[in-house]
């Protein structure tokens, strides 16, 4: 099985220069004006856009809307230094809604990218899950 991770985006410009300026991401395929590869995680990232109020799928009476958004799917990003990831979102246009708190298991931080959807930064420290995992 292969994992791709789509993100529906309303402005691929500014969508593009903040995952690369926020994570380190490079440009791999453009698909005309509607797409972008991006690569440099252990998933390629595709971010498509679908204008602000279309259908989130056919026939559908729910609009996409990019204000920020719960979904219960979200990504977790895994860096070597939570508070310098935290800074270079931040900077790149993210917005921290829970600064970094630490748990026996490492330490975890709360985003949304500009287009409404979470992401958490995560620095494993010592076992990582392994410090809370049981066996199964």
């Amino acid at each position: 099985m292969q994992l791709l991770v789509n993100i529906d985006v309303d402005d691929l410009a500014r969508a593009t220069d903040f995952y690369c300026t926020a994570f380190g991401l490079h440009t791999g395929r453009r698909f005309g004006a509607d797409g972008v590869e991006l690569l440099g995680g252990t998933a390629p990232l595709y971010l498509l856009v679908k204008p602000a109020g279309s259908p989130a799928f056919p026939g559908a009476a729910q609009r996409r809307d990019y204000a920020r958004h719960w979904t219960p799917v979200h990504f977790d990003i895994v860096v070597d230094d939570v508070d310098a990831a935290v800074a270079r979102a931040v900077a790149a246009g993210a917005r921290l809604e829970q600064p970094a708190r630490s748990a026996n298991w490492g330490r975890i931080a709360l985003l949304a990218d500009p287009f409404g959807n979470g992401f958490c930064l995560l620095q494993f420290l010592g076992r990582g899950y392994d410090e809370i995992a049981t066996p199964s």
